[in-house]
């Protein structure tokens, strides 16, 4: 039985797993991230830790994939830069591979979660999909033909940086307008807690204050205050616009909605689709667009790194 690991490195702890060619968990365990110049020395206990708990030897691991947030040079196995792990030019790569001696391939972390999506989670029965995460900001990664689809040498799916409307709120990149900018889940609790504060009748008020609204307080009272339906309709409004956006340029048969917000379920996705549907270019007749929630969860990242040796 061919086993392959693989290696999500986040912003407090690298998450792992073993696995075997059909995403069966042989083992997954996860240690506390180091940043900097020792993040390999920190990979590589985690990746001993797991060799150990699997009741196996790093010769009968047939390859190591890793994933981790940022820009990736994934041809030459480099992290470019990540702001958050505190890295630039790292060559992540080689290091592992000669800590560890087995091969090793890396990538961004949302490439990686849309791969594991595609071939262990929501996206296993089709060939072209697309993940967009809804966390912090907005994320995700492009599959075609089965593949994973990176650009050229350092790009990935920025899909959180595509504006959907032109002049519009700051985005953390520096541009205006950002579909991360209305659709993180960052950007819903600020609309929520700003259209709470603006109608302080609200029943959102009962149950949450200023500090301790979230994404899912508007749902929560969509279904009995207007205020907070206005919010979850206008989120799912610009949510809608980047998913056809996507669907126009790339044509999936499934786009697969992960991250924070995607816990709403068909909350979520049942507007989604029939927004998409009614817009979608050419009709769904020919090639519907389905929408559908991510499965993985949080062991995505991991899944998907290890998708990337098999």
């Amino acid at each position: 039985m061919a086993l392959y690991m693989g290696l999500d490195v986040g912003g407090t702890t690298v998450k792992g797993i073993i696995c075997d060619e059909t995403g069966k968990e042989i083992v997954l365990d996860n240690i506390q991230v180091v940043s900097g110049e020792g993040l390999a020395g920190c990979i590589e206990a985690l990746a001993e830790k797991l060799v150990r708990a699997a009741g196996t030897v790093f010769s009968k691991i047939d390859g190591i994939g890793v994933c981790c947030p940022g820009i990736i040079d994934a041809q030459n196995g480099v992290c470019v830069y990540s702001g958050n792990l505190q890295l630039k030019n790292y060559p992540l790569k080689s290091l592992l591979e000669e800590k560890l001696q087995r091969p090793v391939a890396i990538c961004n972390d949302a490439n990686a979660a849309a791969l594991g999506e595609a071939k262990f989670g929501a996206g296993k029965k089709y060939s072209d999909s697309i993940l967009v995460t809804l966390g912090t900001g907005v994320g995700g990664g492009i599959i075609i033909g089965g593949k994973l689809f990176e650009g050229n040498k350092c790009a990935g799916a920025e899909i959180g940086h595509m504006v959907i409307e032109r002049g519009g709120k700051f985005c953390t990149c520096g541009r205006r307008g950002c579909f991360e900018a209305y659709c993180s889940a960052r950007a819903l609790e600020n609309a929520t807690r700003e259209a709470m504060e603006d109608d302080t009748g609200s029943a959102m008020w009962k149950t949450y204050t200023h500090d301790s609204v979230c994404g899912k307080t508007a749902f929560e009272y969509m279904d009995v205050d207007r205020t907070a339906k206005k919010v979850v309709d206008n989120y799912i409004g610009y949510l809608a616009c980047g998913l056809l956006n996507l669907a126009a340029l790339f044509r999936p048969q499934a786009i697969m909605i992960g991250g924070g917000v995607s816990a709403q379920g068909s909350r979520l996705t049942a507007p989604l689709q029939k927004l998409v549907n009614k817009e979608l270019f050419g009709g769904t007749d020919y090639a519907p667009v389905e929408v559908v929630c991510a499965k993985l969860g949080s062991k995505a990242g991991a899944y998907g790194a290890a998708a990337l040796v098999m």
